[in-house]
């Protein structure tokens, strides 16, 4: 359900339409993505994934559908532009930094990163196609 509701607010802003509440303005939040696969490229369902923002310490949960996809919406305003991330998929952890232009309140503050067996890849040019592409499952 969870997903559900994410995946309404970040196609409302896609289309434009403009939700209750600031809170759910892309300003406001900073989406993760991806896909968790095994070393020969087959999707892992069922496995957690966790974001956490190491400023505040606080964590963001999913866990990955049938096809290996998870998605994490975290709350990051505009003063939080180059603030870290940790990301974990089981023992595998990345650090990511939260790229965005907080003077641009239009464009999604996204980045996709896949596990792909041991090795965490981020891909943030892939991230719109893969949010339109799960818009659309």
């Amino acid at each position: 359900m969870a997903r559900a509701s994410a995946l309404v607010l970040i196609l409302a802003g896609l289309l434009g339409a403009t939700p209750a509440g600031a809170e759910h303005e892309v300003y406001y939040r900073y989406v993760v993505l991806g896909f968790v696969t095994d070393a020969r490229g087959r999707p892992l369902a069922g496995r957690p994934v966790e974001l956490v923002r190491d400023k505040t310490g606080f964590s963001y949960l999913d866990e990955t559908d049938a096809t290996g996809f998870y998605l994490i919406v975290s709350r990051l305003g505009d003063e939080s532009a180059g603030e870290r991330l940790t990301l974990m998929v089981g023992a595998t952890t990345l650090v990511l930094t939260a790229r965005f232009d907080p003077a641009n309140h239009t464009d999604d503050r996204a980045t996709r990163v896949d596990l792909e067996g041991p090795t965490l890849v981020e891909r943030s040019s892939s991230f719109r196609s893969t949010l339109i592409n799960a818009l659309a499952h």
